[in-house]
This record gives C-alpha cells, sequence and structure tokens, in this order.
C-alpha cells in the first residue's frame, strides 16, 4: 500500500509514535510492574492512553524539531 506524497507528515506521524510508544510503554511497564500475570493488559493500557498523544505531539512537533536540528547542524565551509 502506498500513500500519495502529501500524505507523508501524517503516515511518518502513525509510524513513529507506534514505534516509540510500544517500546516505551513495553519497557516503563515492565520496570514498574515486571513481566508478572496481567503484564499485556497493563502494557495495553498505557499503549492505548499514551499512543493519541504521542501521535499528535509528533504531529506538530516534528515539523518544527527538523527545522531545530538543521540549524544545529554545522555545514562545512563553502557549503549552504
Amino acid at each position: 500500500m502506498f500513500f500519495p506524497p502529501r500524505l507523508a507528515p501524517l503516515v511518518f506521524a502513525v509510524l513513529m509514535s507506534l514505534y516509540m510508544v510500544s517500546l516505551m510503554t513495553f519497557v516503563i511497564t515492565w520496570v514498574n510492574t515486571g513481566l508478572s500475570e496481567g503484564f499485556t493488559g497493563r502494557w495495553w493500557r498505557a499503549f492505548y492512553i499514551a499512543w493519541p498523544i504521542a501521535f499528535a505531539l509528533i504531529l506538530v512537533g516534528a515539523p518544527r524539531l527538523q527545522r531545530l536540528a538543521a540549524m544545529l547542524i554545522r555545514r562545512p565551509p563553502g557549503q549552504g
């Protein structure tokens, strides 16, 4: 499945938020409660609470952070 280029920011936000929230909620749930009985349910609850927040933050923040990163990158003399 391919998406038109105009949807690139949205596709990026979905993929990045799924990736980050999956890993972060897994690790934090594991650290806080261990891999004991009911872990999957605790992880899933943390995930579905965190994902919409992360998605919105990435959708809004990524363009600004990309511009900031570009400003912080030192270019070699004679370029750009």
